[in-house]
């Protein structure tokens, strides 16, 4: 043992103490650091339908059971737009949209003890309490606590917004708002991720890819060999067809107004085509044909009440589910004969795929590193953040599946 070893043991009250006290003063000063407001550049959403405008944001630090994330990577989704022109619900402006993003967490607030500091996180649209009943039953993921809620444009801790420009609020959008530098999100919609998991891929797995994929795998549940109907084949359609290609599924059907989709379709798994203008009798008489009677399962992403029908009213009797993952118009009305399930048909709906947030979307990332799930081929563009609006021209267009932007450029 050195002699300046003794000599520290030998005083080691008065040194310690020393040590202790500059220790302490130089964590109260890191924790005031990163507990102090940050000015960011963010997307804001000033008037439905107008281009969204790049601003400086204040963005206040996390207050209890929150985190301040700093995003890395985002991505739009029909959800952002669907929101952003403002028809059919309540305008909610000025926003910072996005809700399908990657990020690091930079401090978190009172009450956050799973998540510290430099920790990779997906958030995500809705959360898991972990207390309320859902969140404790093995069947549902619809938490009571934060459940999706689009009207809400604050915080549940105290009614207030984390954002504003020169003192005025500016509204969170589903408790995510990632067309930020910086964002601040309740702790339980933040799933902890693998570090090495890339996140300009993994971001899309914050909604639409997980909402699809989850659909065919926790809820369809097709067997190895079975026949499978996708109605719809956009992204999250075709995250639905890659879920009955991981399953094993032997024949894959893709239903789609738009013929254009088909040819993409196939990177997917998908191994057969129907578009419903090309016949004159219902979707659901044509598939039944080509089937034998009906499919094994169904997956209706698009929203439509018809393509619902069509979706419960092709699978085989006797054994066949159906999974309705698409939202229909609020006052939509599901019509079919009761003889289809007393026939012994299922029906069944899902939201978000049935994932749990923070206790299943880790596992789906863990699919992607081991390779049993592809996302590459869900990103056909990117954008850096400054040229945003690009990213929603080209989902207007009806253009690719998912352009990813990137943060600080």
């Amino acid at each position: 043992m050195s002699s300046t070893t003794n000599q520290v043991i030998r005083c080691k009250g008065k040194h310690f103490i020393l040590s202790f006290v500059i220790s302490l003063s130089r964590r109260k000063s890191l924790v005031r650091c990163l507990m102090m407001s940050v000015n960011v550049t963010a997307a804001v959403a000033w008037e439905a339908g107008k281009p969204l405008v790049i601003e400086e944001v204040e963005v206040a630090p996390p207050q209890k059971m929150e985190v301040r994330i700093k995003i890395l990577f985002t991505s739009l989704c029909h959800t952002d737009v669907y929101f952003w022109e403002a028809k059919g619900q309540n305008p909610v402006f000025p926003r910072i949209l996005g809700h399908e993003a990657g990020g690091v967490v930079e401090s978190v607030g009172e009450g956050v003890t799973e998540l510290q500091p430099g920790d990779h996180v997906l958030p995500v649209f809705t959360g898991e309490c972990k207390e309320c009943a859902h969140c404790k039953s093995e069947e549902s993921n619809m938490c009571d606590l934060l459940r999706i809620n689009t009207d809400r444009g604050v915080m549940i801790h105290d009614q207030k917004s984390r954002f504003s420009i020169n003192g005025k609020p500016i509204f969170h959008f589903v408790g995510t708002s990632t067309f930020s530098e910086y964002t601040v999100v309740h702790v339980g919609c933040l799933a902890k991720i693998n570090p090495l998991a890339p996140l300009d891929k993994v971001c899309v797995l914050s909604c639409g890819i997980s909402t699809g994929l989850g659909a065919t795998l926790n809820v369809a549940k097709p067997k190895k060999g079975s026949s499978v109907a996708i109605f719809g084949l956009g992204a999250v359609g075709l995250a639905a067809a890659e879920g009955a290609r991981i399953a094993g599924a032997s024949r894959i059907i893709g239903v789609d107004l738009n013929a254009n989709r088909f040819e993409l379709a196939k990177k997917f798994g998908v191994t057969e085509f129907v578009n419903p203008k090309d016949y004159k009798k219902p979707v659901q008489e044509v598939i039944a044909e080509m089937t034998n009677g009906g499919v094994d399962r169904s997956v209706e992403c698009t929203g439509h009440i018809d393509a619902m029908i069509s979706a419960f009213e092709c699978v085989h009797d006797g054994w066949g589910v159906a999974v309705l993952v698409g939202v229909p118009h609020k006052d939509a009305v599901f019509k079919t004969s009761p003889l289809n399930l007393l026939n012994e048909r299922t029906l069944k709906g899902t939201f978000f795929g049935n994932y749990k947030p923070r206790s299943d979307i880790p596992s789906v990332v863990e699919k992607y590193m081991n390779k049993e799930l592809e996302l590459e081929k869900f990103i056909t563009h990117e954008v850096p953040f400054s040229e945003i609006n690009k990213a929603f021209d080209l989902m207007l267009k009806g253009e690719g599946l998912r352009c990813i932007i990137r943060m600080g450029e």
